[in-house]
């Protein structure tokens, strides 16, 4: 239990990251950068007003928003300037860096002695594990259910459909490039939440924090791909969901069989690699088998 609890806390607070990198690799197919960019920025925005005495929850309202902004940015550099997405996020992710630093002031900021959502939730007689896996499991189930409801409603059909098909939603009189920046703004300040909430479980706020975090999304979204299917946008939410628990467990134990803390990301990178190519995998394991049960059949 000891090892459980933790995984499962950490699962959920980093699967509102895992949501926010669906929303954009498979809802409107961009590979976004900025949230490397947005999530120590959503941790660096609360931790400072924290820090300055500002209530938690409105600490995470204001990494949300700041999130958003991000996401904005990125939004107006790909669809009025027409930088290729890939590029508009890096750019947006590398001018965050420098932002980070400005809201934070150093490069790192504790929180020690600071009160966070978890430690209101322990003043209800929680542990501090029990705590952080209450806390996230309601957030994360209450902006589940808003992301289910949303996408549901005719503007977020038409910002789904815009990564389905841009021509036909475009000949359907959608504008597309606000579509386009809704969903990379609903996806930052999902993923600055996460760094709120990543920070205030830590402990401290790092302007480093935000490398590989595309790389832990895609892995969770993938693997929740993978071992719960995708058969409707609920069924995809609760996979993304599960998906990250999921590779925080694969991460725990691979940390408690020995290995080293600084291969995670080697890890993280080859398992994604492999969960990515498992569709061209099958259909090779496929066709190889087919070939094989004709050519028998050919002897008989």
């Amino acid at each position: 239990m000891d090892l459980i609890i933790p995984t499962i806390s950490q699962g959920l607070l980093w699967a509102l990251l895992a949501i926010g990198v669906y929303l954009t690799f498979r809802v409107l197919d961009i590979a976004d950068l900025t949230v490397e960019g947005s999530f120590p920025l959503g941790a660096a925005t609360a931790a400072s007003l924290l820090a300055a005495g500002v209530t938690p929850l409105l600490a995470i309202f204001a990494a949300f928003v700041a999130g958003m902004i991000s996401g904005v940015i990125t939004g107006l550099l790909t669809t009025k300037l027409k930088i290729p997405a890939l590029l508009a996020g890096i750019l947006t992710m590398i001018a965050l860096y420098s932002v980070n630093l400005r809201i934070m002031g150093k490069a790192n900021l504790p929180l020690l002695n600071t009160e966070t959502i978890f430690t209101q939730a322990q003043s209800f007689g929680l542990t501090r594990e029990v705590a952080v896996l209450a806390m996230g499991f309601l957030i994360v189930v209450v902006i589940s259910v808003a992301c289910y409801y949303f996408f549901g409603t005719e503007l977020g059909a038409a910002i789904r459909a815009t990564g389905d098909n841009p021509h036909m939603i475009r000949a359907n009189g959608v504008n597309t490039d606000m579509t386009i920046i809704l969903g990379l703004l609903l996806s930052n300040g999902l993923v600055a939440i996460s760094g709120a909430l990543v920070a205030q479980s830590n402990g401290f706020a790092d302007v480093g924090m935000g490398v590989g975090t595309i790389v832990i999304g895609l892995a969770s979204v993938i693997i929740g791909e993978v071992l719960f299917g995708t058969r409707s946008f609920k069924n995809w939410l609760i996979s993304v969901v599960l998906g990250s628990v999921v590779y925080r467990a694969v991460i725990a134990i691979v940390l408690q069989l020995g290995m080293q803390p600084n291969d995670l990301k080697l890890f993280t990178a080859i398992l994604v690699a492999i969960a990515l190519s498992l569709p061209l995998i099958q259909e090779k394991y496929h066709a190889m088998r087919k070939g094989a049960e004709l050519c028998c059949r050919s002897r008989i």
